[in-house]
């Protein structure tokens, strides 16, 4: 059984996608309402990838034509904002919901795009999720992000709780529910989607604590949290907590309104032109000792992003046409690089054709200051300390 919600991606003052910034700052949805909702590029992209999912997960479950389904896809293939390797990336995400399905001793219920009510816990909110399946006592949630600049994990995810509890309260009724699993497939950052699983009291109890937070939220109570969470925040150019936070300026009295002025702004760019400079000086020398294996208390050096090449261009592109892949897709003026031709073909192909086949050499990155709990591992001892100055901007 497959349910197909045609959902408009609107969103509550409290939605379950700012969950983990309201539930750490209770004002700044207050705040965020009364500021411009302003759309990126990646944003944009990522609603078209969204869509394109969905129509392959209509195929898919609900049965919908080929030829109404090419027609869609071929208008979404035309779209200004289309990326080839959307549709490798979305079908990864529609083989892993498959693999979900197929594993369930019968056919389970599947809901796509599904708006979920969230008032029984937070006031007014609502979401939609991207995926909900379930069978033989389990709940599934998954999210599909597009997005690569940021790493979304599974465990313990504010969002993917919310759309749980939204999910239980639409179902449970319908089906006897004991355990809770969810997933976020983000293709650009990991190769495998990340799980969590926990149980349905866990995530009720958790429902529960987050109660009195989110009527707090709700009210723009509370004291302005600067923190990790305030990456997607509309205020936080200008939020006097984040600004007095960046710049230890603790002095500006409390009464003053919650946005600085552009007055002020002015005031704190000339101010932040020396903080900037010291800052990349300070990570620096933090970098050189971190790499000679001395400690900076937070942070570590940690591998960069590295870069790829041919062993050899004529050869790879050679043995490239002799396997069918059309010229004209090898160049763009100059060779394309080996992640613009990943890009170009697919990762699939890609790696059958030219990863695998001993075309590509994998060089490793600069080493980089991050901080402590970046996934990377630590390194030491790549370069000389004195070299960090000469190698990094």
């Amino acid at each position: 059984m497959t349910e197909i919600a045609h959902a408009q991606r609107d969103h509550a003052l409290l939605s379950a996608s700012g969950a983990h910034r309201w539930l750490h700052c209770t004002p700044s949805a207050k705040l965020e309402a009364t500021l411009p909702d302003t759309t990126s590029a990646a944003a944009r992209i990522g609603t078209l990838a969204h869509e394109l999912a969905e129509l392959k997960l209509q195929k898919v479950f609900s049965g919908l034509p080929t030829r109404k389904y090419n027609a869609e896809l071929k208008k979404m293939q035309k779209h200004e904002l289309y990326e080839s390797i959307m549709d490798d990336h979305t079908n990864a995400y529609v083989e892993y919901i498959q693999s979900i399905v197929h594993a369930f001793p019968s056919p389970p219920f599947v809901a796509i795009e599904r708006k979920v009510d969230l008032t029984e816990f937070v006031p007014e909110s609502f979401g939609t999720s991207d995926c909900i399946i379930i069978g033989s006592g389990k709940l599934h949630v998954i999210d599909y992000k597009n997005g690569q600049g940021v790493p979304v994990p599974a465990f313990d995810n504010p969002q993917m709780k919310m759309y749980a509890l939204g999910a239980l309260k639409a179902f449970s009724l319908l089906f006897p529910i004991q355990e809770v699993h969810v997933a976020i497939v983000q293709p650009k950052v990991w190769d495998q989607p990340s799980e969590w699983s926990l149980s349905v009291a866990d995530l009720l109890a958790w429902g529960e604590t987050i109660k009195p937070i989110a009527q707090a939220a709700f009210s723009g109570e509370g004291a302005y949290a600067p923190g990790d969470h305030c990456g997607f925040c509309r205020a936080k150019g200008t939020c006097r907590a984040r600004v007095e936070q960046l710049l230890d300026a603790g002095s500006l009295a409390p009464v003053k309104p919650p946005l600085i002025s552009w007055e002020e702004a002015g005031a704190v760019l000339k101010q932040a032109e020396g903080i900037v400079s010291w800052y990349s000086e300070l990570k620096k020398l933090a970098l050189a000792e971190a790499l000679k294996g001395g400690s900076v208390p937070g942070w570590k050096a940690v591998e960069g992003r590295g870069s790829r090449d041919y062993t050899d261009l004529d050869a790879a592109f050679a043995y490239l046409k002799e396997k069918g892949i059309d010229e004209a897709i090898l160049y763009d003026r100059r060779p394309l690089t080996p992640p613009q031709l990943e890009n170009a073909l697919t990762k699939k192909v890609y790696k059958e054709l030219l990863a695998e086949s001993g075309h590509i050499i994998t060089r490793s990155g600069a080493p980089t200051l991050a901080p402590d709990k970046d996934k990377r591992p630590a390194v030491t001892n790549q370069v000389k300390p004195e070299d960090v100055f000469d190698k990094e901007d």
